[in-house]
């Protein structure tokens, strides 16, 4: 908390304070930081009536920390309980830890209404974590989890009434100014954008680019996102000598990334595992093609490859269907341009219109 507000990871918050738009009173259930530096991608909480309750932080990462959160699970759960029975509308933001325990908890209020947000990747055959299926049985199973919307990315089960395929947004109708699709010039500026993590392969990007210029195709890289992968990178940029081509820029503002989309021609997107990738649909937006590849959703997201490119999560494979829409410019154009016609079908206030049908009326 700063100055009175709370502060959170900025895509979430945004998309929840569309929500806090149709009810009179919001309770947040998290842990707390007591930091007191914000990161350029977190935004304020927006209600006029917000209260948060504090649960004890936890993980899973270590035996020792696995060991401690026995300890921390009971309270934490009594809290939910609590505020669950409180509300008129219960909604869970799932999956991860948290989401775990308040997918238990609302089994015991049958008869309230209640929304879960699954932000991963619902795909059943994809290799997720154990508490990650977990979560998806329990809020699936139309008897343990009553009177519940799970919206999801993809049409997975159109015959289970608990799972409504969603979608995500980020810009609004007025952002919808003439863009028009750019021409192959050079250099070829790529970008990527999510966390610099192993599971995101921000590595793989970095090496289409260096081959690509190996090539003889003079391409930029510019990385927007923090991590782990960020050590990994800069080595790579020292040892073959990247740094006017392979450029870090950390975590910024809407307004910078809005830019880098707009002057990129190429999103590079090698990720193993995703919800809807709101990269993605944003590069879309901005007439910035999507090469990506067939996790959850994506391959819906793209058209089955009529608005962007599919790949594995492979260098060479990358450089190949660059060097292809290199040989047909045009076809570039066209798929760029339905890409943006697709993403700019869901807008922010779509959105929200969406959201406010789920709620009570």
């Amino acid at each position: 908390m700063i100055n009175g507000r709370y502060f959170a990871y900025g895509p979430y918050v945004k998309e929840m304070n569309l929500w806090f738009k149709f009810v009179s009173e919001v309770t947040v259930v998290a842990p707390l930081s007591k930091s007191q530096t914000l990161d350029p991608i977190e935004l304020a909480y927006e209600h006029p009536k917000i209260n948060l309750v504090e649960v004890a932080a936890f993980d899973l990462m270590s035996w020792k920390s696995r060991f401690n959160t026995l300890f921390k699970i009971p309270g934490i759960f009594f809290t939910i309980m609590q505020q669950m029975r409180k509300a008129d509308h219960i909604h869970l933001r799932c999956p991860g830890n948290m989401g775990l325990i308040a997918c238990v908890a609302q089994m015991f209020f049958p008869s309230k209404l209640k929304t879960s947000k699954y932000a991963g990747n619902w795909d059943p055959n994809s290799l997720q974590p154990f508490s990650y299926r977990l979560q998806k049985v329990i809020l699936s199973n139309r008897i343990l989890s009553q009177n519940m919307k799970v919206l999801v990315y993809g049409n997975w089960n159109p015959l289970n009434s608990n799972l409504k395929p969603f979608f995500t947004a980020t810009y609004k109708e007025d952002e919808l100014r003439e863009t028009s699709v750019r021409n192959l010039d050079f250099p070829l500026k790529f970008i990527f954008v999510g966390s610099l993590v192993e599971g995101k392969n921000p590595i793989v990007s970095c090496e289409a680019v260096n081959q690509l210029n190996k090539t003889g195709v003079t391409s930029e890289l510019h990385l927007f996102g923090e991590g782990p992968e960020r050590v990994k990178i800069e080595m790579m940029i020292q040892n073959h000598n990247l740094q006017n081509n392979i450029i870090l820029h950390g975590n910024v503002p809407a307004e910078a990334l809005k830019k880098a989309y707009s002057e990129s021609h190429f999103l590079l997107f090698a990720s193993e595992s995703e919800g809807w990738p709101k990269a993605v649909a944003e590069a879309m937006f901005w007439g910035c093609l999507p090469i990506t590849t067939p996790v959850s959703c994506v391959p819906d997201m793209i058209g089955q490859g009529s608005r962007g490119v599919l790949v594995e999560a492979d260098a060479t494979l990358i450089v190949k269907a660059v060097q292809d829409l290199l040989k047909s410019p045009e076809e570039y154009k066209l798929k760029a341009k339905k890409a943006m016609e697709w993403s700019r079908a869901y807008t922010l206030e779509k959105f929200q219109t969406e959201i406010h049908n789920l709620l009570p009326q």
